[in-house]
């Protein structure tokens, strides 16, 4: 064995393991499914969900949906991408992937489930089951400026602002302001719980 090798850390980054299912009062988030594109596409179809994100063209149609589960259901990365289900409907989705060496969480949820408190059920559940598998990560996320009910989500799990920056919005087809936040372990801890 060469020197250079011998010399090298031998650190791999820290993975949270395969997506986990899991149980809260109402809803089962699990692994999603190549049967969950129809569903996907019925939701992110609907201009006021995929307005509010950055990487979802418009239109959206099944096979838009089909593409992004051949990606999540591929097994090639580490990332929890879960199916929000309640009474066993897909009706959102909530992911923890690495972005540029960092944890991001992103959400959506079907329009006709908002104001439920359903998003902060599914994001209280699996943040505080990642933080179990992943202690000490800071997680990124944001919501674009005119998101407020979104804010509001991430704050009520801990989250505080670091900044705004404009960032391209596929769906807009426009430069939209992000409000940039974070949280770490200890800030999720010390939450006070809101809907």
């Amino acid at each position: 064995m060469s020197a250079m090798l011998a010399d090298r850390p031998a650190t791999a980054a820290a993975m949270p393991g395969p997506c986990p299912i899991i149980e809260t009062a109402r809803l089962t988030l699990r692994p999603h499914r190549m049967q969950d594109a129809d569903a996907i596409a019925g939701s992110l179809g609907d201009f006021e969900v995929a307005r509010m994100l950055t990487r979802v063209p418009v239109p959206y149609d099944r096979e838009d949906g089909r593409d992004w589960l051949n990606m999540v259901t591929s097994g090639l990365k580490s990332d929890w991408h879960f199916a929000i289900t309640l009474d066993g409907v897909h009706v959102g989705v909530v992911s923890l992937e690495v972005r540029h060496g960092l944890w991001h969480v992103g959400y959506w949820l079907n329009r006709f489930y908002w104001g439920k408190g359903i998003m902060s059920e599914a994001l209280e559940a699996a943040l505080e089951r990642f933080f179990r598998r992943m202690p000490g990560v800071e997680i990124a996320s944001g919501a674009f400026a005119d998101n407020p009910a979104s804010r509001r989500v991430l704050e009520g799990r801990g989250f505080r602002i670091v900044g705004v920056r404009d960032v391209y919005s596929k769906s807009r087809a426009q430069m939209v302001s992000l409000v940039e936040m974070r949280l770490g372990q200890t800030d999720f801890a010390s939450r006070s719980y809101k809907a």
